[in-house]
């Protein structure tokens, strides 16, 4: 049987610990549901996959994210970068006669190993959509932040930096734990935190934040923004020291997407924030464009 997405299909972007699910019809988004279902709390991918075409039609199924994952329905492939639309629709992995799962893409460009899945999906559509230039430096922040370059609407080289992860971690464990309660916005203690982390002596800076509450310099209803901007800006920090571009475009929401734009601008940098749902969508109707 030969599948086309053509007409009407279903898009999911499926992630470890969420979910969205895309009603799409002539090349429009007709509706969308977002859920907890993430890979990590499904067992039987094949009755979730039945579920949604019992809510949204007896459609065509194309899936991106953690579900190609060792820990999703199956594992997907990577292309290598760089790599664009055409070399994802032609990595697809099919798991059932009209179920398909994005590859993910790596890089081994520079010599060291880089992996990633689902963000492909975003970033190739974010320059397809218009978003962003087809030569740009884009950042995708998030518990695994990615440094995508993008050479002629092709995904070229990327790094994935642990900064949301560390910082979860640090709030959650350790000796930090305690102080880490607060809110993180954009102001002088986050701003703080951003000059700190040009030093980029991580670790001795994050115990300075014990030091400052034993010594009365910070009060802790500020560590947690500190502690976010130190870790957004030792980021920041490494990755524009290379850089050549003068604008960095952000695929977040507003809230994140602030805080790496505030990053960001301290260097001096242009940042512009886009929509990742948008860009998603714009990518898996490029995908689907290429399916017969």
């Amino acid at each position: 049987m030969v599948v086309s997405f053509s007409g009407a299909f279903l898009a999911v972007d499926w992630g470890t610990t969420n979910r969205r699910v895309f009603l799409i019809e002539g090349g429009e988004v007709r509706h969308t549901e977002r859920d907890d279902k993430g890979v990590t709390s499904v067992t039987d991918f094949g009755a979730e996959a039945a579920g949604i075409r019992a809510r949204h039609g007896d459609l065509p199924l194309l899936m991106a994210g953690m579900v190609g994952a060792n820990i999703g329905w199956a594992p997907a492939p990577y292309v290598a970068a760089p790599a664009g639309i055409a070399e994802l629709a032609g990595g697809l992995l099919w798991v059932e006669e009209r179920s398909a799962i994005v590859p993910g893409v790596s890089t081994l460009v520079t010599g060291r190993p880089d992996v990633m899945r689902g963000e492909e999906v975003q970033l190739l559509g974010a320059v397809r959509a218009g978003l962003a230039p087809a030569d740009a430096l884009l950042v995708q922040p998030g518990t695994h932040c990615k440094w995508v370059e993008m050479a002629d609407g092709r995904i070229a080289d990327f790094t994935t930096a642990m900064t949301g992860e560390l910082f979860a971690t640090l709030r959650k464990q350790g000796l930090l734990a305690a102080q880490l309660g607060g809110e993180v916005h954009v102001g002088p203690a986050f701003h703080a935190g951003v000059e700190e982390g040009r030093k980029r002596d991580l670790a001795a800076s994050l115990f300075g934040i014990r030091a400052a509450k034993m010594l009365g310099v910070r009060d802790d209803a500020d560590a947690a923004a500190f502690a976010s901007g130190l870790l957004i800006g030792s980021d920041v920090a490494a990755r524009l020291a290379h850089a050549g571009h003068d604008t960095v475009h952000i695929l977040a929401d507003p809230m994140l997407g602030g805080l790496y734009a505030a990053a960001i601008g301290a260097h001096g940098r242009e940042a512009v924030i886009a929509s990742s749902h948008d860009a998603f969508v714009a990518g898996i109707l490029a995908i689907a464009e290429q399916i017969a």
